[in-house]
């Protein structure tokens, strides 16, 4: 029998071992918040009743943990990322694997967020040193803790912001509701739990990182994208518009007529190296971002 929520926890967690990292978190948030909410509110409606009669009815209405990890894992197979993983190429030519990447929308969509990220980057970054600077700054003064407690809430809700655009543009599985906190629990264990969450430093830690990443980023495929698009546009250059490839005064330097296919052909063949690149680079940020924003450690009992 289950005598409270952090053993009702337990066992869903359990339960669900071998799921993703993302779907547990979901999945806890979401029986902790049902646990602990029916717990206050029988404990208003039938004061009489004894834990032993209250609990085991609230676990019975919600579901044994069992029950709801097996309809967890049901809901992801038929709910996943718009954007998921790349089906195996089984069957299929290396050359249709490799130039099949024109037409993958994961590629473009990677490449988007390749060039969102500096972006969100400066946004973040910018943030965080100002939140962090200003609050340990004012931490010796009586509204110093509430300020970086406010702060570090902050990093929590753009955690949760940004793993909704890693998935919906990455098509990497993220949690989709923020980590529960009872207000049951008293304000002095909410805000302890706010600071000593693995995750809400491990999401700080990757707001900073954000910043250099989207720089390189956003440099090598403005770069890439920039040279392969100049290329195919070579012969449009030269003979619509009679720019040259080059202008060093007093010369122009035109590419020769006949080097045309080869330049548009070279062009292409970055184009395609970059989505590829854009695809990689996209994984491993997810790999990231799923790493450093993803609750990994136990949860805290509401009981």
């Amino acid at each position: 029998m289950i005598n409270d929520v952090s053993e009702y926890l337990r066992r869903l967690r359990a339960a669900l071992r071998g799921a993703d990292r993302a779907t547990v978190q979901d999945a806890l948030s979401d029986a902790e918040e049902h646990l602990t909410t029916a717990i206050d509110k029988a404990r208003l409606e039938y004061p009489d009743k004894a834990w032993g009669e209250l609990f085991p009815a609230i676990v019975e209405e919600f579901g044994s943990p069992e029950e709801v990890a097996m309809a967890y894992r049901e809901i992801e197979t038929r709910v996943s990322p718009a954007l998921g993983p790349v089906e195996s190429g089984g069957g299929r030519s290396a050359a249709s694997r490799f130039f099949g990447v024109i037409t993958d929308p994961r590629a473009y969509a990677a490449l988007i967020y390749m060039f969102l990220s500096l972006v969100t980057g400066i946004l973040y970054f910018t943030w965080g040193v100002v939140g962090i600077s200003v609050s340990a700054g004012l931490i010796v003064l009586i509204i110093g803790l509430p300020m970086l407690t406010l702060f570090l809430i902050s990093v929590r809700g753009i955690a949760l912001v940004e793993g909704r655009l890693v998935e919906a543009v990455l098509g990497v599985r993220m949690p989709r509701r923020p980590v529960f906190l009872a207000k049951s629990a008293g304000w002095w264990r909410r805000v302890k739990t706010v600071f000593v969450d693995r995750s809400t430093w491990t999401a700080f830690l990757y707001m900073i990182l954000l910043l250099p990443l989207g720089t390189i980023y956003f440099t090598l495929f403005t770069t890439f994208v920039a040279v392969s698009a100049a290329l195919m546009a070579t012969p449009i250059l030269r003979y619509v518009f009679h720019l040259p490839v080059a202008r060093i005064d007093p010369y122009d330097y035109y590419v020769p007529g006949w080097t045309m296919p080869l330049v548009v052909a070279v062009g292409f063949l970055l184009l395609v190296l970059t989505l590829h690149l854009a695809k990689t680079l996209g994984g491993l940020h997810g790999k990231l971002a799923k790493a450093l924003l993803v609750k990994g450690d136990q949860p805290g009992a509401s009981g």
